[in-house]
C-alpha cells in the first residue's frame, strides 16, 4: 500500500529515534501531536447559499517555544496531512535553532473557486474558531498553500479585534505596511536557491549553466526559477497542474509569467514544448537535467517516479515531496535529496525574523538576506557534516539534528505533573 504523508513523517521519525537511541516513552510522546482542534467552517456565499466546511489546527510541539506552521486552503487537506506537516515544522525549528515548535492547519477548500469577499470571510471565520489556541505565546499561523499575506492580514486583524489591541506577532507572511517582514515574500525560494547554491558545489557542479526542473509554479518554484535564471542556470523544464513544458535554450519565463498573468496556463502560454498535459509527474521526473526541484505538494516522488530521476540533485521546496520507499531507491541510484526540512525552510527563518522585528525596528532588506543567506549556508554545513560524520544521507542527518534538539528540550523541561 501506498505509504501517506503521515507515514512517510513517522517512518522518519522512527529511523532518526534509532539511530539516536530514543526509548520507546520519548518515542511516543515525539510522534504524537499535542493538540488538534477540528472546526465548522461555515460560509456564507455570494449567492445566499451556506456551506460548512471543515477546518484543523495541529500543533505538534510547544516544547521549544510557540507553536509555528502555515494555513493552506486546498480542497485536498486532511487531517493526516495535516499532522505530518506540523511534525516536519517541528524538526524545522529545532535544525535551524529557531525557539519556535510545529504546527499546521487549514480548510478543505478551493480559494480559486471564492470571490475575494467569501475567501476574507471564510478565513476570519476560521480564525475565531481557533481563537482559544492562537496568539504571538502561543501558535503563529504563517501563509501556505492557497494562502497569502492578504490572508495574514485579515487573519491578524480578526485576532486583534478580539483581542482589544493590535497582534503584529500573532501572524507571519503579513503586509510590511502591518508590521511583515522585508524580504519574507520570496524567503523560502532564497533560502532554496542559497542550499541549493551550496549543494552544487559539493556535487562538483556549476551554478552557471546548471540544467533545472521545477515541479510547481506558485510562490515558492516561481521565484525559484527567477533566482535561478538570475544566476545563470538554464531552467530547461517548469511542471504544474496544467502539464509540464521544455526548452533546452531555457523555458522563457517572461513569456510564462505572462501568460499566467492574464488568467492563462502553462501549457498555454508558449514558452516552450508541451511535454506532457495534466499533474503526472512521470514527465518531469526523467527529465535530462541537473537539479530537480519539486516545490508542490507531498508525495510526488515515490515507488513508481522515483526511479525514472536522472538529475544527480533533488532539492525540495515542497513539504515532504519525497517518500521514504523513494528515498531508497534515489540513495542506491547515487542522487543526493537535499530535504524539506533544511531546503525549504527559508520562509521559517524570516517568519522569525519578523515575529522579533513585531518588538523591534524594522529591518531593511538587505540585513533580513544576509541574515537568512546565513542562516541558510550554517544549516547546510551542520547538516553536511553530521552526514558525512555518521555514513547517512542529508536527510538522515537533517532529522537526527532536529529530532535530538526537540529530545533534549523535553529531557530538560520533564513530565508534568
Amino acid at each position: 500500500m501506498q505509504m501517506d504523508t503521515l507515514d512517510t513523517a513517522l517512518s522518519q521519525l522512527m529511523s532518526a529515534c534509532d539511530a539516536l537511541g530514543i526509548d520507546d516513552g520519548l518515542r511516543a510522546t515525539l510522534a504524537t501531536s499535542r493538540r488538534t482542534m477540528e472546526v465548522a467552517v461555515p460560509l456564507r456565499h455570494d449567492d445566499g447559499r451556506v456551506r460548512v466546511y471543515t477546518g484543523w489546527r495541529v500543533q505538534h510541539s510547544i516544547t521549544r517555544g510557540p507553536a509555528k506552521g502555515g494555513l493552506r486552503f486546498h480542497v485536498d487537506t486532511s487531517l493526516r496531512d495535516m499532522h505530518a506537516l506540523a511534525m516536519w515544522m517541528t524538526w524545522k525549528s529545532a535544525l535551524l535553532d529557531v525557539p519556535f515548535g510545529g504546527a499546521k492547519g487549514g480548510v478543505a477548500i478551493d480559494p480559486l473557486e471564492l470571490s475575494r469577499g467569501e475567501l476574507e470571510r471564510v478565513t476570519r471565520r476560521f480564525i475565531s474558531e481557533l481563537l482559544p489556541i492562537l496568539g504571538p505565546e502561543r501558535d503563529v499561523p504563517a501563509p501556505d498553500v492557497g494562502t497569502d499575506e492578504s490572508v495574514m492580514a485579515w487573519v491578524m486583524d480578526t485576532l486583534s479585534v478580539h483581542a482589544g489591541y493590535a497582534l503584529p506577532a500573532s501572524v507571519t507572511g503579513k503586509p510590511v505596511t502591518l508590521g511583515g517582514s522585508r524580504g519574507r515574500r520570496d524567503a523560502t525560494a532564497r533560502g532554496l536557491v542559497q542550499v541549493l547554491s551550496d549543494a552544487t558545489v559539493d556535487a562538483g557542479l556549476q551554478l552557471e549553466g546548471l540544467r533545472c526542473a521545477v515541479q510547481g509554479y506558485g510562490n515558492v518554484g516561481r521565484a525559484t526559477a527567477r533566482f535561478l535564471a538570475d544566476l545563470g542556470a538554464v531552467v530547461v523544464a517548469v511542471a504544474d497542474v496544467s502539464g509540464c513544458v521544455h526548452r533546452d535554450a531555457g523555458v522563457d519565463l517572461d513569456r510564462l509569467d505572462a501568460a499566467l498573468e492574464e488568467g492563462g496556463t502553462l501549457v498555454e502560454s508558449a514558452a516552450g514544448e508541451i511535454v506532457s498535459s495534466g499533474t503526472d509527474p512521470a514527465a518531469w521526473c526523467g527529465l535530462d537535467v541537473d537539479v530537480l526541484i519539486p516545490a508542490a505538494l507531498s508525495g510526488v516522488l515515490d515507488e513508481r517516479t522515483a526511479p525514472l530521476v536522472t538529475a544527480r540533485l533533488v532539492v525540495e521546496g515542497a513539504n515532504g515531496p519525497t517518500t521514504s520507499t523513494a528515498d531508497l531507491v534515489l540513495h542506491d541510484a547515487g542522487v543526493t535529496v537535499v530535504p524539506d526540512i533544511l531546503a525549504n525552510s527559508g520562509g521559517l527563518a524570516v517568519s522569525y525574523f519578523e515575529w522579533v522585528q513585531a518588538s523591534t525596528w524594522s529591518w531593511p532588506e538587505a540585513r533580513v538576506q544576509q541574515r537568512l543567506e546565513g542562516i541558510m549556508s550554517n544549516s547546510y554545513l551542520e547538516v553536511r557534516h553530521a552526514a558525512a560524520a555518521q555514513s547517512c544521507t542529508l536527510r538522515e542527518a537533517a532529522m537526527r539534528l532536529g529530532v535530538s534538539r526537540v529530545a533534549a528540550a523535553h529531557e530538560f523541561r520533564g513530565l508534568y505533573p
